[in-house]
């Protein structure tokens, strides 16, 4: 049976990239460009020097952490559609907690205390959808998307106000002090150490999920609550932990990105990141150590398909289309696995029946 799910996994994710691709080639074609060289130009464009091909690993990171804080969820049969919000509020933290402590301790003190205020802020953001989850029955997935315009809301105030740069001109903060970037891993690279940390939470949730009490119980919600409560889990403890966890998750990718890239928060950016997360985590089944891997494609997709549109003089919406297409795809794969594997549960009934 493990077999077969595996081999149904690999199969549909890769005729999902592929078929997303190839819808992108005629979208190409449209525009009179030959996709067989666009392609080309992406994949050598990746590996052309060191810097391009660590930042697809840069790219990679709050990717990483964003489809964590969908597949956690998942697994307690829940959905966590506002890990874009629970990034903006982390971001909103790091920036502020960087910016206020910067000047008064030192450098590795502060993204210590910034890391910790964003994993706090970011899983009380999602743990109040856990909580009205538990306490009203509400739907969690309206709740942690509407949550994301809320969030939106706060950043956008907060960059017209309290955070916005000493000249008051445009909605950003005033750039973050040397001292409190992320360290880089790779010298002349922008690739910081907030990778690592991506990479090391994925081990760290597959341990949680698959190796610890608290994981199995999460588990068995998912996959029957009133079963699980009645054995004595506390289901809607487990909602509201659930979510804390997952808006953690997401609320360190906005730590990442302000301390270890932008060095500054700006209005708006990185608007895709949640949903790209969302996919992610279909094409890693949810597997959080499948989920480095996935995110890692993504990220090659992302920065080869910037520098094809530079040098193919390709429009730069087609990029996002073809990421669309691929993430659009993946999706689709998960509904075909489901079916595969309910056609593959009624034949062994069929034949249990026949016996």
């Amino acid at each position: 049976m493990m077999q077969a799910k595996l081999r149904d996994l690999l199969i549909t994710n890769i005729l999902a990239i592929v078929l997303g691709l190839v819808a992108s080639g005629l979208m190409l074609l449209f525009l009179g460009k030959n996709p067989i060289n666009a392609y080309s130009v992406l994949i050598t464009s990746v590996v052309r020097d060191g810097y391009t091909f660590a930042d697809i690993f840069v790219k990679a990171t709050p990717l990483m952490f964003t489809a964590l804080a969908f597949a956690f969820t998942y697994k307690a049969n829940l959905y966590n559609i506002g890990a874009q919000g629970q990034f903006y509020i982390g971001a909103i933290i790091a920036a502020a907690g960087s910016l206020f402590l910067q000047n008064i301790l030192p450098g590795w003190l502060v993204l210590i205390i910034t890391l910790l205020l964003t994993i706090v802020g970011g899983g009380l953001w999602g743990a109040f959808v856990g909580f009205v989850k538990a306490k009203y029955n509400s739907n969690e997935f309206l709740v942690s998307m509407m949550s994301t315009y809320v969030a939106l809301a706060i950043m956008n105030y907060s960059l017209r106000t309290f955070l916005i740069e000493g000249k008051a001109e445009y909605p950003q903060t005033d750039a973050l002090a040397a001292s409190v970037w992320l360290p880089r891993i790779i010298p002349g690279t922008r690739l910081h150490i907030g990778f690592v940390l991506a990479v090391l939470a994925c081990v760290g949730v597959w341990v949680l999920l698959y190796k610890t009490t608290l994981g199995y119980r999460i588990r068995a919600v998912g996959y029957n609550a009133g079963a699980a409560e009645m054995s004595g889990i506390n289901a809607k403890k487990l909602y509201i932990l659930a979510f804390f966890i997952s808006g953690a998750l997401a609320g360190v990718a906005g730590f990442t990105e302000v301390n270890g890239v932008q060095h500054m928060l700006v209005q708006g950016f990185n608007p895709d990141l949640g949903a790209a997360g969302i996919g992610i985590a279909i094409l890693a089944n949810g597997n959080p150590i499948g989920i480095i891997f996935a995110a890692t494609l993504f990220g090659a997709l992302k920065v080869g398909g910037t520098i094809m549109g530079q040098m193919s003089g390709i429009p730069s919406s087609i990029i996002e289309l073809m990421q669309g297409f691929v993430m659009v795809f993946v999706i689709l794969s998960y509904f075909v696995r489901t079916w595969l594997e309910n056609n593959r549960e009624k034949r062994k009934l069929q034949k249990a029946v026949a016996k």
